[in-house]
């Protein structure tokens, strides 16, 4: 005989569809919590509460039953039309990165990603146009935001990169579990939020592949400030920008791009380029000078082929 409780069935795995269907839900249900009832001309409900939106009210500003947008929020099997999603996004007040993804969630953006395969190393094109920003820190990432190759301006800028696990050898990854890209960077806790609506930003069709996956689902176990960035759904396209940085060598200033090739669409070139008159450039020499230094001790030299080994591999 048997006592306490019955050990629960398993549930199956979530299919990709529902996976993204659930994503879409928490989304809107974000984006309606956050509003600012004023700016839509409705007054504070209990408490005073001066921000968030019932269902029905939402549904009504944006002219669609209010069965139909709670079985959105809740994650059901339909399939909104493009315009119930572009009326939803006017009345939550979305920006163009959050359209689109609301819009990529439902299937509405064209064309959709193809499976990614992040952990292929850099072609060797890629590597050559690496080796060529000789003064400018570059790397590139893959649709998980592992990183894949990178050239010697970055290892001077980040070190550690070279010496990393290849498994955790992840832009996101590093960015919030590194103490070393804490102390790199004087704006951390702004830089970090940023990071993570950008990866969501482009990850989020992506959620349910495997490598995706993986990353978000270490990072919620491992730092408290991710979990607390992912619950609140931010999300934001990306856009060049100044970043700063803190080495021993001083601080640093450069203008921070990313391209994307024509022929791997899926890979993304980081190109951090120093901002004129910052006296960056002549910070950069220095640092290089020490990473040259430091190969050089350790017998090291550049194209050993360990900058763009594939997460995962040995």
């Amino acid at each position: 005989m048997t006592t306490g409780c019955p050990t629960p069935a398993r549930r199956p795995p979530a299919s990709a569809g529902a996976r993204r269907r659930g994503e879409l839900g928490d989304f809107l249900r974000t984006r309606r919590h956050h509003l600012v009832r004023s700016e839509l001309g409705l007054p504070p409900v209990a408490r005073r509460r001066a921000t968030g939106l019932r269902r029905e009210e939402i549904a009504t500003l944006s002219g669609v039953s209010v069965t139909w947008y709670t079985w959105l929020e809740q994650g059901r099997d339909i399939h909104p039309s493009r315009q119930v999603l572009d009326a939803l996004a006017r009345t939550m007040r979305l920006t163009p990165a959050e359209h689109t993804y609301l819009l990529s969630l439902a299937g509405h953006a064209l064309p959709a990603p193809g499976p990614g395969r992040p952990a292929d190393p850099a072609p060797g094109s890629m590597e050559h146009l690496l080796d060529a920003l000789e003064g400018s820190p570059a790397f590139t990432i893959g649709v998980d935001w592992s990183v894949t190759a990178w050239n010697r301006a970055y290892t001077a800028l980040y070190p550690a990169v070279r010496t990393l696990d290849p498994g955790d050898r992840n832009l996101l990854w590093s960015v919030f579990t590194d103490p070393a890209v804490r102390d790199l960077l004087p704006d951390w806790a702004t830089t970090s939020r940023r990071f993570l609506a950008e990866f969501r930003a482009e990850a989020g069709p992506r959620l349910h592949e495997p490598a995706c996956a993986r990353v978000v689902d270490r990072l919620l176990r491992a730092s408290a400030e991710f979990r607390e960035g992912w619950e609140s759904h931010d999300i934001e396209g990306f856009t060049s920008r100044e970043r700063v940085f803190r080495t021993p060598a001083g601080i640093l200033h450069f203008e921070h791009h990313r391209l994307a090739p024509s022929d791997h669409p899926e890979l993304h070139l980081v190109i951090y380029t120093a901002v004129p008159g910052t006296g960056t450039a002549e910070l950069m020499r220095q640092l290089l000078d020490v990473e040259g230094d430091a190969r050089a001790e350790g017998g090291s030299e550049p194209g050993d082929g360990e900058r763009n080994s594939p997460p995962g591999s040995t």
